[in-house]
């Protein structure tokens, strides 16, 4: 028996964000959904130097021996070279990306998995979510804290425990080979969809729509109407039998890439300028609306969007302003800067064991800008490698008490 598969790629910015930090791949052996992070400058730059590196897998040079260690060397050479892209370049600092990745090699699939993008599987009719997101909510529903039901609503179900990024730890992808089997169709996708759309939705979705290409447009546009509050990515593969193909059909050969790896990198939302457009920023900036002065941040402002050119007077008057305020900030800034950290709280450790903070895990010319204020009973060499390396970055946390959840959470559960 000879397989192939049959495979579309679709990425789009969404409604709300300014800029794609997706990256999709899909190619004759190789499917890919990374999905950036790192605010204006880096997370773009993530999600496509990860495609960059795995791209060239898309052959059939490696058996299916092979295969898992191919993706563990791509995955380590992309890590390498983001520790020293933000290393150089410190406007990067703390760039990061998802990795979910299928690599065909005969009639085996061998899959890498970092981060909360997801990889399903529709077999038999029945969709099957394949990977484990990654997060620290999800690590709450593992150790019985809270139930599945719980989690899809969470305010922390974004905050990632692993991923591949600025973090000079060792990275733990998920590595598995799974069996190709005809007539097996998989969606690898980015929280974009799968925070949106739900289970049911893109299980019906996946068995109506037959043609790859239909499909993963039909689960863009899906996204965009729940609001397209991320950027969205979908990679649809089917696996086909070689000789079921229809006369003179062919298996493809050609490589798609999107989202920002793709030269069309900055492309517009199929949601357009519409009224769901204006809709989803309006909420957009609700959200982040300033607890200060109450005003509404100014509109989102695509890359390739030019602001009007203001006037010379207004120029400045904008120049005359700025001095003012930098000669007024001198000298309010450090006592206001000081007074703003001492009103954050993360988890991290002291001793050996978890602990509570007040302030940020940061210094100024020696001065450290936080302190102990409460330190758990928790042992960290009791804890998964995954929460350990979580801690030594640290978590974040509201306020004192949501701190002290956060921490009480990490503890081990007797009976595991």
């Amino acid at each position: 028996m000879s397989i192939a598969l049959r495979y579309a790629a679709r990425s789009d910015v969404g409604l709300v964000r300014a800029k794609n930090d997706d990256s999709g791949y899909a190619g004759p052996h190789l499917l890919v959904v990374a999905d950036g992070m790192g605010g204006h400058a880096g997370g773009d730059v993530a999600s496509s130097l990860a495609v960059a590196h795995l791209a060239p897998l898309d052959d059939e040079a490696h058996g299916p021996d092979d295969a898992l260690a191919e993706l563990t060397r791509a995955l380590s050479t992309a890590h390498q070279e983001l520790l020293a892209r933000a290393d150089a370049e410190p406007e990067l600092a703390g760039l990061g990306t998802t990795v979910t990745a299928l690599l065909r090699s005969g009639n085996k699939l061998a899959m890498a998995h970092i981060g909360d993008s997801r990889a399903y599987l529709l077999r038999d009719g029945r969709l099957a979510q394949v990977t484990t997101d990654h997060t620290f909510v999800q690590h709450l529903v593992n150790t019985g804290k809270i139930s599945a039901e719980e989690a899809e609503h969470h305010p922390q179900r974004s905050v990632l425990l692993r991923v591949l990024g600025d973090f000079d730890m060792e990275i733990a992808p998920d590595m598995s080979v799974r069996e190709a089997r005809p007539g097996d169709r998989w969606l690898l996708c980015s929280d974009g969809l799968s925070g949106v759309v739900s289970s049911d939705t893109l299980a019906a979705t996946l068995t109506e729509i037959s043609d790859p290409d239909a499909c993963a447009d039909q689960l863009v546009r899906l996204a965009l109407r729940g609001g397209g509050p991320d950027n969205i990515t979908v990679v649809v593969g089917d696996v086909v039998e070689v000789d079921d193909l229809p006369d003179g059909a062919a298996p493809s050969t050609t490589s798609a890439v999107v989202g920002a790896a793709a030269k069309d990198r900055k492309r517009p939302s199929l949601g357009g300028e519409g009224a769901a457009a204006r809709a989803a920023q309006m909420s957009a900036r609700a959200r982040t609306q300033s607890d200060d002065d109450g005003a509404a941040p100014a509109r989102p402002v695509r890359e390739d969007e030019e602001e009007p050119d203001p006037s010379p007077w207004r120029r400045r008057l904008v120049l005359l302003a700025a001095v003012v305020v930098v000669v007024a900030g001198v000298a309010t800034a450090g006592w206001l800067g000081y007074r703003w950290t001492q009103q954050q709280y993360y988890v991290g450790v002291d001793d050996g064991r978890v602990a509570i903070y007040q302030g940020i895990p940061q210094s100024v010319a020696g001065f450290e800008l936080s302190t102990v204020v409460e330190t758990t009973d928790i042992q960290v060499d009791e804890l998964p490698g995954f929460v350990r390396d979580r801690l030594a970055q640290t978590i974040p946390a509201d306020d004192l008490q949501h701190a002290r959840e956060r921490a009480a959470a990490l503890e081990p559960d007797p009976g595991a």
